[in-house]
């Protein structure tokens, strides 16, 4: 098999510093996404201006933390995850060290969402596409490890946050935790490398234990010729959408079934069970990363993707239960949550290791697609049906599709897909 070499040679346990540094940039560059709700208000007040036109910023970092990744995953590949992940940390920081100097919605796009967009998102693609090719082994753990890192980034942050802006105010606080942001993930960042060339024995060994079968490194344009890639853009496009489509809505519906101030355990429902979705979400993804590097990504896909169809048709019939609300959300988004982990190994295990990070670039583009769907998608059939049955039924349905997908579609393709590679080496080998 063919590995992203340097000509530095390399303890495997190297990789795990990588790892960690991987986490500490994700973490870094977790809170624009994960902690913008805190700023909302503040920025209304500001700038004088409705809601939603504030919320364009939030879309246009998502828009633009995953539709560009094909082109920073390219030159992640290009220049390595040094110069590009201190550069994407540099950009995130700047971000709100200049959005706590605008005076314009404008100036906020610019900054927070065009600057933001484009700094999380190299950081994003690049750490996963680093993980796929430290971990040809255990990359479901790896991914889900850096994953989860992103996901559990703003916990550190949140409150510190809200603090601030109470008692220093939006400026101060977007300043001086935009310094923070920066000089993390720089500093994680200039610690990262390619894999070494002891890599390629963990990779070897790998193969020979049947943990990969990858025999050949595919570039970006034979892997969109293929079938496979477009099937697995559609099964993480139907998963991402049908989360987001229950996560953009749990105040609404929480309310419309008379639970959201519910007490549970002392506590009101609703901030509860999105205590809760936070953590299973980011535990999700290393839990079944590490399942599938044992039983392997299409069974592990299965398993999980149909947890979450199941979990949510539990959750809608007692959803009037506030404890029910409570601990079976938390079940749903630990079904939801490994799709960061099992799409990026699948893919990186399908199509190779040399062009892993502009490979996962053109699949992340589906989450994109998802965060524009799913929000807009649930709120529009409920206008329509007055119903959350509706929406639910949709969100079950592309849950159920998938895993049905990944089991019966996914699976074959991809042994056959594995067979031809075969058979091709097998013939220029004898030739």
């Amino acid at each position: 098999m063919t590995t992203t070499t340097a000509p530095n040679g390399a303890s495997p346990s190297t990789r795990w510093f990588q790892l960690i540094l991987g986490m500490i940039a994700m973490m870094a560059i977790s809170s624009p996404q994960y902690v913008w709700a805190l700023f909302t208000g503040p920025l209304t007040e500001k700038l004088r201006v409705p809601l939603a036109e504030i919320q364009v910023t939030f879309s246009l970092l998502i828009v633009l933390q995953t539709f560009l990744s094909p082109a920073q995953g390219y030159l992640v590949d290009r220049f390595g995850p040094r110069l590009l992940l201190s550069f994407g940390a540099a950009l995130t920081g700047l971000s709100w060290v200049l959005a706590a100097q605008v005076e314009s919605l404008m100036g906020l796009y610019l900054t927070y969402g065009l600057l933001g967009g484009i700094g999380t998102g190299i950081i994003y693609v690049g750490v996963v596409g680093m993980m796929v090719q430290w971990f040809p082994d255990k990359r479901g753990l790896a991914t889900g490890l850096v994953a989860a890192g992103y996901g559990f980034g703003a916990i550190l942050t949140t409150l510190p946050i809200s603090t601030s802006l109470k008692t220093s105010g939006l400026s101060s606080t977007l300043m001086t935790f935009g310094v923070i942001i920066g000089v993390v993930g720089i500093l994680a960042a200039l610690g990262t490398r390619r894999p070494s060339t002891a890599v390629a024995h963990v990779a070897a060994d790998a193969e020979e234990r049947g943990l990969v079968q990858e025999t050949r490194n595919y570039t970006p344009r034979e892997m969109l010729r293929s079938p496979i890639f477009y099937l697995l853009f559609v099964m993480m496009t139907m998963m991402s959408t049908s989360g987001l489509m229950v996560i953009s809505q749990m105040g609404a519906f929480a309310k419309d079934f008379g639970v959201k101030d519910a007490l549970v355990f002392g506590l009101a429902a609703l901030p509860l069970a999105l205590t809760i979705d936070r953590i299973t979400n980011g535990l999700t993804r290393p839990f079944f990363g590490w399942v599938s590097d044992r039983i392997g990504r299409e069974n592990t896909m299965t398993i999980a993707f149909g947890l979450e169809g199941i979990a949510m048709t539990i959750w809608l019939l007692y959803a009037h239960n506030p404890l029910a609300f409570v601990l079976l959300s938390g079940v749903v988004f630990f079904g939801w949550g490994e799709i960061f982990s099992l799409f990026p190994s699948t893919l990186t295990d399908t199509f190779g290791t040399k062009h892993a990070t502009t490979n996962y670039g053109f699949l992340y583009i589906a989450q994109g697609i998802g965060a524009i769907l799913g929000g807009p998608l649930a709120a529009l059939l409920h206008q329509m049906t007055l119903s959350w049955h509706v929406v639910f039924g949709v969100a079950i349905t592309m849950d159920l599709a998938t895993a049905f997908l990944a089991f019966f579609v996914l699976k074959r393709m991809r042994a056959n897909h594995r067979a031809r590679n075969a058979q091709q080496m097998a013939a220029l080998a004898t030739a």
